[in-house]
């Protein structure tokens, strides 16, 4: 392995100052035909007495941005139910519940549908509702409430929705000042301790139902109507073309959460307080609508009725969704604007002519002012002798001493979890009756032994002096060979690569349940503050995959990158960061 003492001090600070996480306004369109199947299978278990299985009926949708319309849709069930029967919620939900009475043998249920998915972006206007709102309908108003999940009515969060909109004159504005901020607070973490509103406006992190719920209950505190939409979403990705570079985007494919908010000049408009605003893209298929997560519970929910007395049982669930594109058109360009600190996806916004009380209270504040009297011009100071300041010595990082433990990277990740079982059991509203509650939680990995290599950055800011390098991954199988490749940073992208880690067979690292950390050593090269590149490299034919987490966590915008593999740019920026650790010895403070 090559021995590296300090790469580049000079050029690594000179890069640091790069800035180009920002907002995107994205102008374009994407139009998919989707085949669509969600297929559960159930283990009864001896005991059971009726096993029920719920599915909602997912509904065309219709707005400014994006549009859904849904055909072929069919069920199969087997053995056929003994029952069935058809309701629709409060919400507008059509829900179809499906009863097997002592079950024996394997149950499947399963629903497929075609989707048509369009969004279109242009330069969006707003529609200059005036803020705050006034004189909503009655069945719009229930989507101001309060719930359990979604405290508006708590101080903390009043306080915050004024400051946040204190500045705002129209809906669109209030609604932007509130997503920008929930960006920037949250970060995303796949299993929570809590889901609701509170949680996350104290902790600051938690899964999309924790970003629905708060973006949710600033909407709510501050007069705005903010549903919550349950769904899926797909793993195929999308690339649009900035004037800073290209990104691609992508999400697991699972069930995911978020928001529809109303506007009287607009309608319902939707909006994911993970990365856009006033609109989704056409890989969320949308199902089921509801004022939190703890009510829109029902597509895919199983609950069931059990032998009174008997010992707590659960049946066997494996939940699979299969997705194909029929048809996927997407023609999408950006252009960066300064905004957030993470990266926002959404339509221009065209400005709108303000209210009249804000236009008039403009008008005034455009009024000429007195001119003032001239006061006497101060006199002259002798100017003060320039000194030169002596140059700062150049630090020898490697004549430092490290002694203390350094651990930093994007470490928060399901380690170990089984992700196609993920469901837990809770207890019925009746005695011996039980459910399985729906799961969030998505496989969020790149399979990244084939013809794309990723790099991810880490930004030091002290000097360490480093030990080995850990990816969070998983050995499917196959063979070969897997090592890491260090580079310094060159113009916000991997430069060459300056050191290797030796090569790691396969054979090493276990095919254990989940994900795991898989450690790459080096052998202690000092390493100076700033951005450093690490790319994963192999030879043979492993199959292996790297999780991921939504967002970037710790590293900066343009911070996880592709090539194609054997490329020398690399030239795509990913809307996500890898899970990584980097480990070694700081100096002792």
């Amino acid at each position: 392995m090559h021995r590296v003492t300090v790469l580049c001090v000079v050029l690594i600070l000179s890069v640091l100052t790069i800035a180009v996480a920002q907002k995107i306004e994205v102008t374009g369109s994407q139009h998919s035909e989707i085949q669509y199947r969600l297929e559960q299978d159930i283990e009864p278990f001896p005991g059971l007495k009726e096993l029920y299985v719920s599915f909602v009926v997912p509904s065309g949708f219709q707005s400014q941005t994006y549009s859904q319309q849904i055909s072929d849709l069919n069920f199969e069930l087997l053995p056929p139910p003994g029952e069935q029967k058809s309701e629709t919620d409060a919400r507008g939900n059509q829900i179809r519940t499906y009863t097997w009475t002592n079950p024996s043998g394997a149950i499947k249920a399963a629903v497929t549908f075609r989707a048509a998915n369009r969004v279109q972006l242009g330069a969006l206007q707003d529609d200059g509702t005036p803020f705050p709102m006034r004189n909503l309908s009655p069945e719009v108003n229930i989507f101001l409430q309060p719930t359990a999940q979604v405290q508006s009515d708590h101080p903390a969060i009043q306080d915050k929705a004024k400051e946040l909109t204190a500045s705002a004159r129209t809906a669109y504005q209030a609604c932007q000042n509130i997503l920008y901020w929930v960006v920037e607070h949250m970060q995303y973490v796949l299993i929570p301790e809590q889901y609701d509103a509170m949680y996350s406006f104290a902790y600051g992190k938690g899964n999309c139902q924790n970003y629905s719920h708060l973006a949710a209950a600033l909407m709510r505190a501050s007069g705005i109507p903010a549903r919550i939409v349950n769904g899926i979403t797909l793993d195929r990705p999308y690339t649009l073309q900035a004037d800073d570079g290209q990104y691609q985007f992508e999400m697991a494919r699972g069930r995911h959460s978020w928001i529809e908010v109303y506007f009287p000049g607009s309608g319902w408009l939707p909006f994911d307080p993970q990365q856009s605003e006033f609109f989704v893209s056409n890989r969320y298929v949308r199902i089921e609508i509801g004022v939190d997560n703890e009510e829109s519970v029902n597509d895919g929910l199983v609950r069931w009725r059990q032998t009174s007395g008997s010992a707590r049982q659960n049946p066997k669930l494996e939940e699979v969704i299969e997705t194909s594109f029929v048809r996927d058109d997407v023609s999408l360009s950006g252009r960066s604007v300064a905004g957030v600190d993470k990266i926002v996806l959404g339509p221009p916004l065209a400005s709108v002519a303000a209210p009249p009380l804000a236009a008039a209270e403009e008008e005034k504040k455009q009024e000429p002012e007195p001119e003032p009297r001239p006061e006497p011009e101060p006199k002259a100071e002798e100017p003060e002798p320039k000194t030169t300041e002596p140059a700062a010595a150049e630090i020898d990082y490697s004549k430092l001493i490290y002694s203390e433990p350094f651990v930093y990277g994007n470490l928060d990740f399901p380690e170990g979890v089984d992700f196609a079982f993920p469901r837990q059991a809770s207890s019925g509203q009746t005695q011996d009756s039980y459910q399985l509650q729906r799961s969030f939680l998505v496989e969020t990995a790149e399979y990244v032994t084939s013809q794309i290599q990723f790099a991810q950055c880490f930004v030091l800011k002290e000097p360490i002096r480093l030990e080995k390098i850990g990816l969070a991954m998983h050995n499917f199988g196959g063979s070969g060979y897997l090592w890491l490749e260090l580079s310094e940073d060159e113009n916000g992208k991997p430069g060459p690569t300056a050191v290797s880690t030796r090569k790691i067979p396969l054979q090493y690292i276990l095919t254990r349940e989940g994900y795991q950390w898989v450690d790459f050593p080096f052998e202690g090269i000092v390493l100076s503050p700033g951005r450093y590149w690490f790319f994963l490299n192999f030879s043979g034919g492993p199959i292996v995959n790297w999780f991921y987490s939504y967002g970037k966590p710790v590293g900066p915008a343009d911070g996880t990158r592709a090539r194609a593999l054997g490329a020398s740019d690399w030239p795509t920026i990913l809307s996500f960061e890898f899970n990584y650790r980097v480990s070694g010895k700081a100096v002792k403070k």
